[in-house]
């Protein structure tokens, strides 16, 4: 099959537009540090992390509550994280009894407790059930995360960390949100294998004198 010219510049271009955000994001490096810090707090507390989002924010909070639960990379126990998109039961009562902004709030309302982590994905940063679901979250004692694009949008105000993709562009912030998710995801897993694997020694061996 001959080379299309015309598909060969779209590729090119997203290329480009990718590597230039991933670049670019690597100045969010502290950000990502402070969220996979506060994960490993709250599972370490043996509290939760729960996720939400629309549409491919939706896929992703499924991915990477996946991810924890069941492993990234290394073998360890399952790690308590919940996506809040998955059950249509509850997403069609909610949205077709009150609304679909409160697809995501009555849900945390509803499972979280105080110490729980929740993490809001939106590349507008302006998604008003994430918006509230955030909010939500904040009343109720969470420690919030914001994953969006340049800006940050409404969901700023209500993220304790907030990780703003510097792009506007749906796709390449997309991409940024499941590389960052991917890293963190990483990060958690090895602290808590280091974690299990400290406690497995002191229990062994005993407290150190």
């Amino acid at each position: 099959m001959g080379q299309n010219s015309e598909a060969l510049s779209v590729f090119a271009k997203t290329f480009a537009e990718h590597l230039q955000v991933v670049a670019e994001t690597q100045a969010r490096l502290p950000v990502l540090e402070g969220i996979a810090e506060a994960m490993i707090a709250t599972l370490s507390a043996g509290r939760k992390i729960l996720w939400c989002g629309n549409g491919g924010s939706a896929a992703d909070s499924q991915h990477l509550a996946a991810e924890l639960v069941g492993r990234f990379q290394r073998d360890r126990r399952a790690l308590a994280s919940i996506a809040l998109t998955t059950d249509t039961s509850i997403l069609t009562a909610l949205g077709n009894d009150m609304g679909f902004d409160r697809v995501f709030s009555r849900q945390v309302e509803a499972i979280s407790s105080p110490g729980d982590l929740l993490v809001g994905i939106t590349t507008s940063g302006n998604s008003p059930n994430v918006v509230l679901a955030l909010e939500t979250a904040r009343k109720l004692h969470l420690t919030t995360v914001a994953f969006t694009g340049q800006g940050g949008g409404k969901v700023a105000q209500f993220a304790d960390h907030l990780f703003a993709v510097p792009s506007r562009n749906t796709a390449r912030i997309q991409e940024a949100h499941i590389l960052a998710g991917h890293m963190i995801c990483d990060w958690v897993e090895l602290s808590m294998v280091q974690a299990g694997e400290e406690a497995s020694r002191v229990a062994v061996l005993g407290q150190p004198r």
